[in-house]
Order: C-alpha cells, then sequence, then structure tokens
C-alpha cells in the first residue's frame, strides 16, 4: 500500500502561484509514475499532468501547459505541481496520484487539496 499525503492548496487571485505538495513517507518511487489530476465542481476528475519519476520525463494536459510544472525530489521522494498564472477556472481539488510503470490505471490517491481561484 502506498500512501500519498497532500499539501499546498489555498486560495489566490487570478494570476497568482501556488505549489503543491505530494509526499510518501518511507517510499521510494523508482518504477513509478506520478500523476497529478483535478476535479472541479459537477465535472469529471481530469488529467493535469504527470512525471515518470525514473528519466523525469513529463506531460501536461493543454490546459494547463505552459503554466504548470511538475517535479520530483528524489532525496525527500516528493513530487510537486507548480502552478502559474492561475486562473478561476483552474478552481478544483487537486489530487496526487501514482503508478507503478507496468500498470495503466493510477491506483494510489492522496486525500485531494483544494485550490481555489477567485477573478
Amino acid at each position: 500500500q502506498v500512501q500519498l499525503v497532500e499539501s499546498g492548496g489555498g486560495s489566490v487571485q487570478a494570476g497568482d502561484s501556488l505549489r503543491l505538495s505530494c509526499a510518501a513517507p518511507g517510499r521510494t518511487f523508482s518504477n513509478y509514475v506520478m500523476g497529478w489530476f483535478r476535479q472541479a465542481p459537477g465535472k469529471e476528475r481530469e488529467s493535469v499532468g504527470h512525471i515518470s519519476w525514473r528519466t523525469g520525463g513529463t506531460y501536461y494536459a493543454d490546459a494547463v501547459k505552459g503554466r504548470f510544472t511538475i517535479s520530483r525530489d528524489n532525496a525527500k521522494n516528493t513530487a510537486s505541481l507548480q502552478m502559474n498564472s492561475l486562473k478561476p477556472e483552474d478552481t478544483a481539488v487537486y489530487y496526487c496520484a501514482a503508478k507503478e510503470l507496468t500498470t495503466v490505471k493510477f491506483n494510489y490517491w492522496g486525500q485531494g487539496t483544494q485550490v481555489t481561484v477567485s477573478s
């Protein structure tokens, strides 16, 4: 079982920045992909992006490309989502997730953290 602990959500103004972190105490992720997802009220959960822990390769959804950056810290076993130029439409509950390289679906999830962006 993999426990993921998120932090860093909050309420900001449009144009501001926030950084979310996802920690996995006592866990290494060399063979995992770490992903970030979000779910706005009344909408389905959508992928924000993900990072291969081993290679550092990243993927971003078009809606956040150029504004959000996903990174990982091997020493701290922490993945981060840096969100810049936030827009009201970025308002959602953000989740980090993890899956093994050989698994199709993300099967480990954090508890979620609220991000609210006001205009």
